[in-house]
Formats: C-alpha cells, structure tokens, sequence
C-alpha cells in the first residue's frame, strides 16, 4: 500500500511500486486530467508537478512519487499562476483538439513558478519536451508571455 498526495489530498493505493504514476493517478485515484500519449516520456501529455517540479507519469514509478507532493492539472485552477496561464490560453484561443494542452499547461506553469519572466529561449527550452500534433506551439508560447506579463503587472 502506497500513500500518494494528490493535489493535497492523501490517497491509500493498493498497487505495484513500479505502476507508472500515471495509471495510479488515472485508473486508481481517479484524476483523469492526466493524459497516455507516447507511453515513452517523450510527448508531455502525461506531464503532472511531483514537488513542483514538471514530471512526466508516464515513465515515473509510482514509488519515486510517494510521499511526495504531486499535483494534477484538476488543481491547476486553485493556484494563481495555473489560474493566469488558463486564462491566457482561452484569451489567445491556444487549444485545437486539446489532448496535450494538459500537459502544455502543467509544464508552463512549472516554468513560470521557478521563472516568472522567462524570455522566449527559456519558454522554447522549457516547452520543448511537449508535443502538440495541432502545432499551436506560437499560441502555446504566445499565452506564456501574456500569463507572464499579467502576473508581473499583478493583472492576472
């Protein structure tokens, strides 16, 4: 039995160390806000904070994250710079089909948390990780900066 802190909330999980975060987030606990993409870490779908930090739960035994802090995109809306950068993404209209704005979301936030006036070199390192099949990837960037620049100018 593992204990998981889910967007501050304890959860007793009854499953295999080396589950992937993900499914013990999705299938187990219930939050499906979390995306599969690749399966491989690679595309950023699946991309959740383990102590702030962006992680992606595909490749992450849920072991690593025990006794961790992890928060999903369903708490997103409670934290002010989460609550900044979905509000630049509906005003800039960034989502096409969606299924990786989760993930896109989730690593924004991460990198606006630890840099809260990224230039676009750092926002592309950053995002770099995250694939989205629609290419909004000027939106994406563009939503960052507005995000940004309303939480510096306490507007956000």
């Amino acid at each position: 039995m593992l204990t998981l802190n889910l967007n501050g909330k304890d959860h007793s999980l009854d499953v295999p160390e080396d589950m992937p975060l993900l499914w013990a987030i999705r299938d187990v606990a219930g939050y499906s806000g979390t995306k599969f993409g690749c399966g491989m870490g690679l595309c950023g779908a699946c991309t959740v904070h383990v102590d702030g930090q962006a992680t992606r739960a595909c490749v992450t035994p849920v072991s690593v994250a025990a006794g961790k802090k992890i928060t999903t995109l369903e708490a997103l809306h409670a934290d002010p710079v989460g609550q900044a950068l979905q509000a630049a993404w509906l005003e800039l209209g960034v989502a096409q089909c969606g299924y990786c704005q989760g993930g896109q979301l989730m690593t924004a936030t991460a990198l606006l948390k630890g840099n809260p006036n990224p230039d676009e070199e750092q926002i592309e390192s950053a995002m770099a990780g995250n694939v989205c099949r629609c290419g909004t990837y000027n939106r994406i960037r563009a939503a960052i900066q507005v995000a940004a620049r309303k939480l510096r100018e306490g507007k956000a």
